[in-house]
């Protein structure tokens, strides 16, 4: 399961749309790593300025490394904690996450980023198994 949902939040959605705000302290609580993880990079984004900002350090153990791919691999948590943060969010070898100022998106750094030779080019034997 990805997330924890609280049983009030969860009624909620049984009976419409939830407010994002709700929905983003959920993944929060529910993917603390995860959380802290795009937290990270976002603000590094914001505080360097510029395109883009990564977080490429291995997950410290299997437990970590699913909460990542739970919110990166779901669209409706990738798409809030975009929202959330104000970033374009983008994901390689399943633990490196960057993060992308919304107007480079489409640009020559973030097309090399998430296109198939960006890919490649950083696959390591290490990486292989994660």
């Amino acid at each position: 399961m990805s997330l924890d949902v609280p049983t009030a939040l969860l009624e909620r959605a049984e009976t419409g749309p939830v407010d994002d705000a709700e929905f983003v302290a959920c993944v929060r609580d529910s993917l603390p790593y995860a959380w802290a993880v795009v937290s990270e990079v976002a603000g590094d984004l914001q505080r360097a300025g510029g395109e883009f900002a990564d977080h490429a350090v291995p997950p410290p153990s299997e437990a970590e490394r699913g909460q990542l791919l739970r919110a990166l691999a779901s669209d409706a948590i990738r798409g809030a904690l975009e929202r959330h943060f104000g970033v374009k969010l983008a994901f390689q070898n399943c633990h490196r996450v960057a993060a992308f100022d919304l107007s480079a998106v489409g640009g020559e750094r973030y097309r090399a980023f998430v296109s198939t030779q960006g890919q490649l080019l950083n696959q390591s034997p290490e990486l292989r198994d994660c």
